[in-house]
């Protein structure tokens, strides 16, 4: 693989332009998207006026210039960059990807090793940020418990009563970050462990690859040597084979009994995953579960000022009161935010960032907060009675003829997708349980994608509620 550094200049140059195309995504879920893509990204150089963009391979080079390619160019210009330097986005066919375990060492010995006397244990299927750290993640009361979860993880990896970890939270909370130290933590502690590090995603794409090429012996033998295993998205799982669920399963079992620490991330708690199978949730509910949840002001400032420090021209403390006042949903909006009030303090230096001025700036930003708050429950209902003639007695009501069972289906799903409230608030105004809410949920969004009727009439309820498609709460996809 491509190793070359970058020096300081293509460095930033490369930091502002990588930061820019993010923000430039219009909408939360693709500037999650783009925040998961770029985090794929192998490595970066410079050949004289041309910027190498390194990723795993052809399939995922080619998908990531299809997707980003031209706005990522334009990012580039927008950051600074002569207009003569050339970006290519390729992969490097001799890079090799693999756990590499020295055989003759104990797995399970568990005392620190010394630096200097301990062999690497691993090479990462995704890279670990080394800027994901405990120091420079930001506690406070809506992430103290899995914080100190996260601490004792790495501290004793495999221990029986945080193992598995499970964190799970709305998209842009924090999770990848504290799963991410972990890892970045144990390898520091035991550097003869093999940790790994993947999304559920990659997992499926390798276990599709063996499965084509006959070598899962070789798939499975590569994660049942793994001491540390961490896997973000693990929701994705769900949306996937059964056949994989089982090697998903056995694969886990292997390493817990063998006293080799999982870490899973995921949106929604494990119950609450469409499509799993009882046995998984069994097993994710068996160590520790841990929920993040949406930070007060106290924390978003401190996140904020944290995420600022290196930041050129410095961030005025009444800007980052601001988007911590005006952006609440979830970290990642408010990190979009402020890169946004940054890259146009770098386009027009003589700008004073004055409240009237973010405003504008954070437009889009602050109208989908607001989208976020107008809509209730009350008035989903409402909207959803108005279109079908129903009242909301038969919404609420155990009738089940389908006219219906489709608009109290479709009203459970829009309070779940637009809304901000969390299930046990969803279940207890339709007076129903979890799993009637997600059954529902489920139900409708596999129906949208065969009844034109209904996803016509679902457009026409979002228009009345003030929002569209693009306005679904992140977290609740």
């Amino acid at each position: 693989m491509n190793n070359n550094k970058l020096d300081p200049v293509s460095e930033g140059l490369w930091t502002r332009a990588r930061m820019i195309c993010i923000s430039m995504m219009q909408g939360d879920d693709k500037r999650t998207r783009a925040e998961r893509n770029f985090s794929m990204i192998e490595s970066v150089s410079k050949d004289g006026d041309v910027f190498k963009i390194y990723l795993l391979n052809k399939l995922a080079a080619d998908r990531f210039e299809n997707e980003y390619g031209e706005e990522l160019r334009k990012s580039f210009l927008l950051a600074g960059a002569d207009s003569t330097l050339k970006i290519e986005i390729t992969f490097d066919e001799t890079a090799k990807r693999e756990i590499i375990i020295d055989n003759s060492r104990t797995s399970a010995h568990k005392s620190p090793a010394s630096s200097q006397t301990a062999q690497q244990a691993f090479i990462s299927t995704m890279p670990l940020k080394e800027y994901y750290t405990f120091d420079e993640f930001v506690e406070g009361p809506s992430n103290s418990y899995v914080f100190a979860a996260a601490k004792g993880v790495a501290k004793n990896p495999g221990a029986k009563a945080l193992n598995p970890l499970f964190i799970h939270g709305g998209t842009g909370l924090g999770k990848t970050h504290i799963m991410q130290a972990i890892g970045n933590e144990i390898r520091r502690t035991y550097p003869n462990f093999a940790v790994c590090y993947l999304t559920a995603e990659a997992l499926l794409n390798e276990y599709v690859n063996a499965l084509t090429q006959g070598s899962l012996p070789s798939f499975r033998e590569r994660y049942r040597k793994i001491d540390v295993l961490l896997i973000d998205d693990i929701q994705f799982i769900a949306k996937n084979m059964q056949n994989f669920q089982e090697e998903f399963f056995n694969t886990f079992n292997a390493l817990t009994n063998a006293d080799k620490q999982i870490v899973l991330t995921s949106d929604v708690a494990p119950k609450d995953i469409p499509g799993i199978e009882e046995r998984l949730i069994s097993r994710f509910e068996g160590g520790m579960l841990q929920e993040v949840e949406s930070p007060g002001y106290e924390t978003r400032l401190a996140i904020l000022k944290k995420k600022s420090e290196s930041m050129e021209p410095p961030v005025r403390d009444a800007t980052l009161k601001f988007i911590a006042t005006n952006i609440k949903s979830h970290v990642r909006a408010m990190e979009g935010a402020l890169s946004k009030v940054n890259i146009y303090a770098n386009l027009d230096p003589e700008m004073q960032m004055t409240e009237a001025n973010l405003a504008i700036i954070l437009k889009d930003f602050i109208e989908k907060e607001k989208t976020r708050k107008k809509i209730t429950i009350d008035e989903v209902k409402n909207c959803v009675c108005r279109k079908y003639g129903v009242s909301i007695g038969q919404i609420l009501s155990p009738e089940r003829t389908q006219s219906i069972v489709t608009p109290r289906q479709l009203a459970m799903y829009i309070s779940r997708k637009f809304t901000t409230r969390s299930l046990p608030e969803i279940a207890k105004e339709f007076d129903k349980s979890h799993a009637t809410i997600i059954h529902g949920v489920k139900n409708i969004t596999n129906r949208l994608d065969v009844d034109p009727e209904l996803k016509q009439n679902l457009e026409e309820i979002l228009d009345e509620l003030g929002c569209s498609a693009g306005d679904m709460v992140e977290g609740n996809m």
